[in-house]
């Protein structure tokens, strides 16, 4: 019995050494080639996926399966040096991060990069220009593929000069220069018209757009939508009908009595901000949603727009869309890297629309 341990203890001990062998020492290219019985410059070959015809179909298998046998891992350092970038991405935000439901981005930014491989590097600066520059150096250190650099709310940049030296796209924003690179941004003009259709559709002619003071390409996309869905639906549009306040719930409450005595039964306003406040003075006043008026909203701010009472219809701004195109884009050898993509803003159907005016 004794001698029978003693013979466990020597045979556990000798398959020690090689099992710590085998996970400190790191497995190389000689390895896999001395256990397919091929040389170096074949397995490399194989490994960059180069198509040469000297290396047979067999050879070749006889190389993949030993790479999957031994759990090769290529030098990812080597193979930067060769194709001249990694497999990181770039995000460089201002407040991205922090801004309501604007994190969509960096979502749909990193499901993007994921797909094909890749890994996103964030860098949130809030605005400050120098950390803007100093992140945009230090991913150039890490070779990245590009750089997304994005806004939390859509308007024209100065394009930071580092970016020049990479592959570059703008989202959720654009360069205020000729040339600038490739923008993905929401399409202002057509969700100015889907939110305009949402009160036409149910019956409404006669619609008010509360729209902002502040300029900006949302101010002007989402007039211009305004009033090109009233032309397509033959009503001549009426500048009485138009307002313009602060784009939060203190604006909305504001207007509410002008919105009221216009006569308007439907109200398309600029963000989910001026509804609720437009909500809270006109049932404050003795008006029903939307039984006596129709609310249609912009942003689909959910925190907002789920919680009125009743729940607001609204038309969102895509920003999950917007960071997964943005990266889309940089990996599309193909893609311009210069002028606009537009992306889509959907419509949110909820409960402030009445289903059938008369």
């Amino acid at each position: 019995m004794n001698q029978r341990k003693s013979t466990d203890a020597k045979e556990e001990g000798a398959s020690k050494p090689h099992s710590i062998k085998n996970e400190s020492k790191p497995v190389t290219l000689k390895d896999v080639a001395q256990r397919a019985h091929t040389s170096v410059s074949t397995v490399s070959l194989v490994m960059n996926n180069k198509k040469v015809s000297r290396i047979s179909p067999e050879v070749r298998e006889k190389v993949l399966e030993s790479i999957r046998a031994l759990g090769y891992r290529p030098n990812a350092m080597a193979q930067n040096l060769v194709r001249g970038y990694s497999q990181f991405i770039g995000l460089v935000t201002d407040s991205i991060a922090t801004a309501p439901f604007a994190g969509q981005i960096i979502h749909g930014a990193q499901n993007a990069a994921w797909e094909q491989g890749y890994v996103l590097l964030i860098a949130n600066t809030e605005g400050n220009r120098g950390l803007e520059d100093e992140a945009i150096r230090m991913f150039l250190r890490y070779k990245v593929r590009g750089i997304a650099f994005s806004t939390w709310y859509h308007h024209s940049i100065e394009v930071p000069k580092p970016l020049e030296n990479v592959r570059t796209v703008l989202v959720n924003c654009f360069g205020n220069k000729k040339n600038s690179p490739l923008a993905i941004v929401p399409d202002e003009i057509q969700g100015g018209r889907t939110a305009t259709q949402l009160l036409l559709e149910r019956g409404h002619s006669k619609i008010a757009f509360v729209n902002t003071r502040a300029e900006s390409p949302a101010k002007t996309g989402r007039l211009d939508g305004y009033k090109q869905a009233l032309k397509e639906s033959g009503i001549t549009f009426d500048p009485s009908l138009t307002f313009e306040v602060e784009p939060n719930q203190e604006g909305g409450r504001s207007v509410a009595r002008r919105v009221k005595d216009s006569g308007a039964t439907g109200v398309f306003c600029h963000n989910d901000r001026v509804a609720m406040g437009l909500y809270d003075e006109l049932q404050r006043g003795g008006s029903r949603i939307p039984d006596d008026i129709s609310i249609v909203g912009f942003d689909d701010q959910e925190i907002i727009a789920a919680h009125l009472s009743p729940p607001l219809t609204t038309v969102a701004l895509p920003h999950y869309q917007l960071g997964y195109e943005g990266v889309k884009a940089i990996l599309n050898e193909d893609a311009p890297m210069t002028g606009k993509q537009l992306v889509v803003c959907p419509p949110v159907i909820r409960a402030s629309v009445a289903t059938n005016w008369q």
